[in-house]
């Protein structure tokens, strides 16, 4: 198992980095939460889940260790693989989550991508003692231009959205919200998609 990597920054995207360490690039996956907290600084250190599938090893990065940690709690449910659980951590904190796990607020992690009712509803019944037990419940982006609706665009269709469909409403986010930076206008998006 990867714990974590440390080394230099190569490239910065809304859903993934490229960290150099020791001659190797890592790609590594990570939430809008962790590309919020990403300075543009040479060195950093993301903790990591490695995810091992038959086709594939993905490595995701977490800025810190409570949000890997909520990570790998949803993945240990039925029903939420990585993505899913990437997805969730784009939408809403580690902290919102683990709210929301423990107000049993089905409707707040329901309206995260690929949740459904049943699934929300596992997620409560399968962490809240977990959560209760274990955790406690503890603006880097470019100004709005063509970068901003594209790196939007490019986190949208990573996380399984149609372009045209996200073209549309991120058109009409921007209009209504001329100062809104990339992940807030991420969320939003999830949000009304």
């Amino acid at each position: 198992m990867i714990h974590h990597i440390k080394g230099k920054l190569i490239e910065k995207n809304p859903t993934y980095v490229v960290i150099e360490s020791n001659g190797l690039g890592y790609l590594i996956h990570i939430s809008l939460s962790t590309y919020s907290k990403i300075a543009e600084e040479n060195d950093l250190k993301l903790f990591t889940h490695l995810s091992i599938k038959e086709d594939a090893h993905t490595l995701f990065g977490f800025y810190d260790k409570t949000e890997r940690e909520v990570f790998r709690l949803l993945i240990s449910v039925s029903g939420v693989g990585p993505s899913t659980a990437r997805t969730m951590l784009s939408s809403m904190t580690s902290e919102e989550i683990q709210k929301a796990i423990m107000s049993e607020d089905v409707a707040s992690i329901q309206m995260v991508k690929g949740i459904g009712g049943k699934t929300a509803q596992r997620v409560i019944i399968d962490l809240k003692d977990k959560i209760a037990k274990s955790y406690s419940l503890d603006a880097i982006t470019p100004t709005l231009n063509n970068t901003l609706k594209e790196e939007t665009l490019s986190a949208l269709e990573v996380l399984g959205f149609a372009r045209k469909q996200a073209e549309k409403l991120i058109d009409k986010l921007t209009q209504e919200n001329p100062d809104i930076k990339v992940e807030s206008l991420i969320k939003l998006a999830l949000k009304n998609l």
